[in-house]
């Protein structure tokens, strides 16, 4: 279907108004974006945060009048909407496979690559393949949190090791982290779509047997390698459950951190585990640490 995009400043207006204006008036779907350069951070929860620049883009039906969209529009957000507002006629596409078409190949250290589900394998021959697409569940690696526990995890030796993958997303660490040699895989989320999605791309990488999915809120299990790409806030929630569940000498990943909240995550990880080392990547960081033996002091 042939879609009309209609684009225009939020400026003063309600943003949760806007937005029940643009759904009355029938849009198929509406997004909030930058207009400038401005960060937003972690929102507390059932907080919805919005920069004070904003751009409104809403989808309609192509097929329909022009001028009736902007006089419905104008009618429930005002008349001086007209004015800013920029209209664009969007053809229609396979929009299902549309947007994977830029999708390539990533690699992660010499050997570790995360690779669409249509794409060729890699030429060398001893290149360790996570096959993914992006879906429901956050993680395929474009975003630098993602590649830094990738990167980090392709320098570690997993073989034999049980890894506990906590906030797991879409399962790709766990998942490379069996490709790369470890034994077992649990994968803990409190979204049920991401547990979904997680036993779905094992099947699909051939290791579903060798890896499980919990709801993050019932006990974890002990692991030799923790991995916990989430965000600050719910890191330092969680440090005593992640030094509980990851056994002496055992490796610890964790990202999902901005550079200016590193040393506050430190500071909750620091009484349990010594830090090996922080990895950044643009305004992002990869902690690891490893496990000191349980009952030792700092």
């Amino acid at each position: 279907m042939p879609f009309l995009e209609i684009e225009f400043p939020l400026e003063a207006r309600d943003a949760e108004a806007v937005e029940a204006a643009l759904l009355a008036a029938g849009a198929a779907s509406i997004s909030f974006f930058d207009r400038g350069d401005e960060p937003i951070l972690e929102p507390r929860p059932g907080e919805v945060r919005l920069w004070s620049d904003t751009l409104v883009r809403a989808l309609f039906d192509g097929t329909s009048d022009t001028d009736a969209w902007l006089c419905r529009l104008s009618a429930l957000l005002g008349p001086e909407l007209t004015e800013s507002a920029t209209l664009r006629h969007i053809a229609d596409r396979a929009w299902e496979r549309e947007w994977l078409r830029d999708w390539k190949a990533l690699r992660f250290g010499p050997r570790l690559w995360v690779c669409p589900t249509s794409a060729a394998a890699p030429a060398d021959p001893n290149a360790i393949v996570v096959r993914l697409d992006p879906g429901l569940a956050f993680g395929t690696g474009t975003h630098p949190t993602t590649a830094l526990c990738l990167e980090a995890l392709a320098k570690l030796e997993l073989h034999g090791k049980s890894v506990l993958d906590f906030g797991c997303g879409s399962g790709i660490l766990a998942i490379a982290a069996l490709k790369l040699g470890a034994a077992h895989a649990c994968c803990a989320d409190i979204d049920p779509q991401a547990l979904t999605a997680t036993r779905q791309n094992a099947h699909a990488n051939d290791v579903a047997a060798r890896l499980e999915t919990l709801d993050a809120q019932q006990p974890l299990p002990t692991a030799g390698c923790v991995l916990a790409n989430i965000l600050a806030g719910p890191l330092i929630e969680a440090h005593e459950r992640l030094a509980a569940a990851c056994t002496s000498g055992g490796d610890l990943l964790l990202s999902g951190i901005l550079v200016a909240q590193q040393e506050t995550v430190l500071a909750a990880y620091r009484a349990s585990f010594d830090i090996v080392g922080v990895a950044q990547r643009e305004d992002w960081c990869c902690v690891h640490g490893r496990r000191r033996p349980y009952g030792g002091g700092c």
